[in-house]
């Protein structure tokens, strides 16, 4: 598939690169974070990360004074496999170049995605972007075989226990942590762990 840059007039309705953030300090903690053996791993809060000058800036300019976290997803990965979203923006910052794969909530039918929709995009290393609330998303995909590091700011709390409630809209059913909606593809692993299958057609792989 064609991937784009974030910098491309295509980018505009699914996030925007943000400004006047630095973020050399930040990638340097993230580097200090093993790569797992294979596969990925996310932390929604990592006080390494979070001890950097660049968090309150997230916290501040970033959220308006709202609470956040700092975290990482890290590792190796080249498959869609899944599509999650948020109440609130992402923001997300590389030590190297990476690459997302996005759509868009409103283009959600009867429950069902078909990822014809998702489009690409790459992320130049160390350059924060900010990923809208309606923007489908999920774990970055390497452009290095070396894999990836990706910084991921959310409201405080985000990704972790799930709340417990009675379902009462077919949306509930889609929740699997907190503030976190999800649609996997039928061949992903967490469909095969129970989350809810809503992509339909390729399971793209970069």
């Amino acid at each position: 598939m064609e991937i784009y840059s974030v910098y491309d007039e295509d980018f505009v309705p699914y996030g925007r690169v943000l400004q006047g953030y630095r973020t050399k300090e930040l990638i340097e903690a993230m580097e200090k974070i093993p790569l797992p053996a294979e596969g990925t791993a996310y932390e929604p809060s990592i006080r390494e990360l979070e001890d950097c000058e660049i968090f309150k800036e997230f916290e501040n300019r970033g959220y308006g004074g709202m609470p956040v976290q700092l975290g990482m997803c890290w590792g190796r990965n080249t498959k869609l496999n899944c599509l999650e979203y948020h109440r609130d923006s992402e923001i997300n910052i590389g030590d190297t170049d990476f690459i997302l794969l996005l759509a868009m909530v409103q283009e959600i039918e009867d429950g069902e995605l078909d990822t014809e929709n998702v489009m690409a995009f790459q992320v130049p290393a160390g350059v924060p972007v900010e990923i809208y609330a309606t923007t489908l998303h999920y774990a970055p995909c390497e452009t290095k075989e070396s894999g990836f590091r990706v910084a991921v700011v959310l409201p405080r709390g985000t990704n972790t226990e799930m709340p417990v409630f009675e379902p009462k809209t077919e949306e509930d059913k889609w929740m699997t942590a907190r503030n976190k909606w999800l649609l996997a593809h039928e061949d992903a692993p967490e469909a095969r762990s129970g989350a809810y299958i809503g992509l339909y057609g390729d399971n793209i792989e970069i």
